[in-house]
């Protein structure tokens, strides 16, 4: 059978995931053809502020990789903005001339940002902030100016002005309505969301009304004038003042537009029942909305119809907003401002950096602003939606869903007392019943999982710390009843176990081998199992399988850490947190002569230099001539210690001789995961062992050795593992244990998760009770480790392309004669 062929023009959230429902339902009916005026895949558009900020890159935020497309036999042109569409011929051209021919179509044409028609708006350095070009142009410029003008005090524009202000500038928002983000909050909210802002070093004209920008003799902004003649200095204005529905293509293409393409509620457009449209182009019933959750739920039913089911109707929504602008939690729905015929039940804790106001009519909840404390925002909106009386509760509606009932107020562990209907993820639609069913059924342990396999949390974020409760409560209460079979990545379905033991019995050596001899469905991997098969090859063959530095991440590609602002921290190795005066010279040394902006002590008892640039890394490593501290690696990281009896006088064990004995035994091993050590001299634990993958506490009669420690999102208290008398006996039981770990965990799986999966059981069994399996374990580990080079000084040895380490001369084209 022929397939029909679907163009969508458009790229974004709303338009794929509509084609995400689509391939869910029916994935061999179309031939599917995307045009993006952008040159990038679908990525969450929610979360520019982020990475304008520096807490996140470009690639983290995409939601459909380059081979989601192809997996899924998706046609894209990327960086083809069309500019007609022949109904009649049903034919979509691009600007540079590419062609597709339509059966169905679907315009996701989105939104344009507005620019104030004010003199000067065509100024160098006034933009609006809309997509990544955008985002680059400011990170860009704040690297070489220093005063920018945010105008608008919504949510984009007070994430720029917080982003910008993170990159080093001078921010000032321009806001002409009386009081921030009006739209989403009451004068009471708005006014604490300015003075926790102001708190932070954003500068705010409120009701200051732009009257033009000013430019100097190069053609840049240099200033905003306002209509009271004050001026203030800009070399940056961004303007974010609000969105239009994108229907230039769809006039031209002679569809009816009335603030936005209208739409019926199959989503189809009243003109052509062949062309649907969803997201911020779409007017359905008067209204365009601009929130995810209403693009989703079309997103839906538009599927539906291009399946040919047709039963689904989208008939509106009724929004909620639950959003953090720079850290600070806000949520408000239906008619918050209250009005004539409404009460309002308020609480408002200045000092606290809390307001709480519920709007009620006829008994029922109408409305709610929460700022500071939104932990009940949903249970309000379902209280909202649902339209139930609250004379009942009344008394108790303030305090939250957990006191209903006399449970008292649970705060954080809110998620676990949650119904499993109950909504988590507004802009998915995604119950905790859902997450929690996805979480045991496939082994799911990180929050990228969740949000890879259920959506929640992958849209505007609001929902991450309710997801990452229930995450914690739910994979790690028990983590030996997740499933066994749990796939490496998209290209295969081979579990994690398959991959390491098909490596072992056909004794692979290669990528290509695993590849080919898995049947991997993309031949050459991807960045997700690329990593753990060459983990799984060099740690069940060392000395024969070959490292691919290719299939490391960056950091462990130029084997130093990447921080926001694309330098890098460098962390030498200091055995057991002893260092010498001679080492710190040097690195104060190092420090001057490179200009390395900060030198900080870490948690782990080392010394982090950041600010290094990449081409002063094999500099700055000679310089200091210490060995790599592995900072960087899925490997041995710090071996923390306290003095213990060589100076303390409650030590009764030398604490730091077994740390150094330890560190110096275990480096440059590579390991699933990050792998961090502590010793304490008695059991005061000032090196806090029982946290740490592996914690040794000196006792009068010897040592006791605990594992599966971890300080990280969950703490986990380490397990009692043995208790041995002698330093030797502790170097080959940890040993045994670490390459029992790096034999079978999982690639990205910590100690904890091991042993929560296999049961500490099985670790006594093979570490305690098999004497000649335990030494057996400590010799194959010393024998992987024989001989390691240092990264830092012998690169070669390492496979460490230092090319990359060279400064890339920049051409300037202009200057060139043609």
């Amino acid at each position: 059978m022929k397939k029909m062929k679907l163009v969508m023009v458009g790229n974004g959230m709303a338009g794929v995931r509509t084609l995400e429902e689509l391939l869910k339902i029916e994935p061999d009916l179309y031939d599917i053809t995307v045009f993006g005026a952008e040159p990038h895949p679908n990525y969450n558009r929610i979360l520019l502020s982020p990475v304008l900020a520096g807490e996140q890159t470009v690639d983290e935020i995409v939601l459909n990789s380059w081979e989601w497309y192809a997996e899924n036999h998706i046609t894209l042109h990327a960086g083809k903005k069309v500019v007609e569409v022949d109904r009649v011929k049903r034919i979509v051209r691009a600007e540079d001339g590419t062609e597709a021919a339509y059966d169905r179509l679907l315009m996701c044409t989105g939104s344009n940002p507005f620019m104030l028609p004010v003199p000067g708006k065509d100024l160098k350095g006034v933009i609006a902030y809309r997509d990544i070009a955008d985002t680059d142009y400011m990170i860009e410029t704040a690297k070489t100016h220093k005063n920018a003008v945010v105008i608008g005090g919504g949510l984009l524009g007070l994430e720029a002005a917080n982003g910008l202000m993170l990159r080093g500038m001078s921010v000032t928002v321009v806001h002409v309505m009386p009081w921030l983000m009006e739209r989403q909050l009451d004068d009471v909210a708005g006014k604490l969301l300015q003075k926790s802002l102001e708190d932070r070093g954003l500068k705010f004209l409120i009701g200051a009304q732009t009257q033009e920008l000013v430019g100097n003799d190069e053609g840049r902004v240099a200033a905003i004038r306002f209509k009271d003649g004050t001026e203030v200095a800009a070399d940056l204005v961004v303007m974010a003042v609000g969105i239009r529905p994108n229907v230039e293509l769809a006039e031209k293409m002679r569809l009816y537009c009335n603030r936005g393409i209208v739409v019926t509620d199959t989503m189809q457009t009243v003109t052509d029942a062949r062309i649907y449209s969803v997201g911020e182009c779409a007017a359905h019933r008067g209204i365009a909305y601009g929130l995810v959750a209403p693009l989703f739920e079309q997103a839906k039913v538009a599927a539906n119809h291009l399946a040919q089911f047709g039963i689904g109707r989208y008939l509106g929504s009724l929004t909620s907003t639950k959003l953090k602008v720079t850290g600070i939690d806000l949520f408000s729905a239906g008619e918050f401002m209250g009005g004539e015929g409404t009460e309002e039940i308020v609480m408002s804790d200045p000092f606290g950096g809390v307001y709480k106001k519920l709007v009620i009519k006829d008994d029922k909840l109408v409305g709610a602003c929460l700022y500071g404390d939104t932990v009940d925002g949903s249970w309000y909106f379902k209280l909202l939606r649902d339209g139930r009386s609250v004379s009942d509760i009344r008394d108790k509606l303030m305090f939250g869903e957990s006191n209903i009932g006399d449970t008292g107020h649970e705060g954080h562990s809110k998620a676990a007392s949650m119904p499993d209907d109950a909504e988590v993820c507004g802009c998915n639609g995604v119950t905790k019943g859902t997450i929690c069913k996805a979480i045991k059924d496939k082994g799911l342990f990180t929050l990228e999982e969740v949000k890879k396999h259920t959506k929640a949390s992958a849209s505007c974020g609001s929902c991450t710390g309710l997801v990452e409760q229930i995450l914690m409560f739910t994979a790690g209460g028990d983590y030996s009843a997740t499933p066994k079979k749990k796939a490496v990545c998209g290209c295969t379905d081979a579990s994690h176990q398959d991959v390491r033991d098909a490596i072992r019995k056909e004794h692979w050596l290669t990528h290509d081998a695993v590849y080919r001899g898995l049947g991997w469905r993309t031949p050459n991997g991807c960045a997700t199992c690329r990593p753990a098969v060459n983990y799984y090859l060099i740690s069940t063959w060392p000395k024969e399988a070959k490292d691919d530095p290719q299939s490391r991440f960056i950091n462990e590609r130029s084997h130093a850490n990447i921080q926001k602002d694309g330098t890098y921290s460098v962390i030498p190795r200091m055995w057991g947190g002893h260092t010498t005066p001679d080492e710190l010279r040097r690195i104060a040394d190092a420090a001057d002569k490179y200009k390395i902006p900060t030198v900080k002590v870490t948690g782990g008892q080392r010394i982090d230099l950041l600010g290094v640039k990449k081409e002063d890394l094999e500099n700055v490593w000679k310089d200091i001539g210490m060995p790599s501290g592995f900072a960087y690696a899925k490997s041995l990281r710090t071996v923390k210690t306290c003095v213990g009896s060589e100076w303390c006088r409650f030590g009764t064990q030398d604490s730091t001789q077994m740390g150094k004995d330890l560190e110096r035994a275990l480096w440059a091993m590579y390991s699933p995961h990050k792998v961090k050590l502590a010793v304490s001299g008695c059991p005061r634990n000032c090196a806090e062992a029982g946290i740490k993958d592996v914690g040794v506490i000196g006792v009068d009669s010897g040592w006791e050795l605990y594992v599966g420690g971890n300080g990280g999102i969950k703490t986990e208290v380490a397990q009692f593992l043995v208790k041995v008398k002698t330093s030797a006996e502790v170097m080959e039981y940890a040993g045994a244990f670490l390459q029992l770990y790096r034999e079978e965990g999982w690639y990205l799986e910590r100690t904890v998760h091991y042993i929560g999966r296999v049961g500490l059981d099985y670790v006594k069994k093979k570490i305690l009770e098999d004497a000649e399996g335990r030494k057996a374990l400590w010799e194959r580990l010393q024998f992987a480790l024989d001989g390691e080079p240092d990264p830092w000084f012998e690169s070669s040895q390492a496979s460490v392309d230092v090319r990359q380490f060279t400064p890339v001369a920049v051409v300037d084209n202009a200057a060139q004669p043609a």
